[in-house]
């Protein structure tokens, strides 16, 4: 029975247990095995990054206060997050990476920045 390469069907020769033609071929089947992976990892990160510039944007004293219109106006998607902190008093803050926010009504958002220990 002939082996056929698994990313570009061409007959493979050499040892028994081999499963692609050669070095390219493995490489592209297993990019695009990948691929799917790979792509929502780096929307993801993209989303996050780009939330966190905004943040570091409109917050570059390390608290202040904004309108929600400004931020959603500069892009900020409130989906992506890295993390949420809850104060004693129960408030929930959302955090991207270091800069946090807390929604203090539908017109306005209090921001912070963790500060380094």
């Amino acid at each position: 029975m002939e082996r056929l390469c698994l990313d570009c069907g061409e007959p493979i020769k050499g040892r028994t247990d081999k499963k692609f033609c050669d070095d390219g071929c493995r490489n592209n089947y297993n990019n695009h095995l990948k691929a799917d992976d790979t792509s929502i990892v780096k929307e993801i990160n993209h989303a996050l990054k780009r939330n966190r510039s905004i943040l570091s944007k409109f917050n570059p004293d390390g608290k202040t206060k904004v309108s929600s219109l400004k931020l959603f106006n500069a892009g900020f998607d409130i989906k992506y997050h890295t993390h949420l902190y809850k104060t004693s008093n129960g408030s929930c803050y959302t955090f991207c990476y270091e800069y946090g926010y807390l929604q203090l009504n539908n017109e306005e958002f209090l921001l912070v920045k963790k500060e380094k220990k």
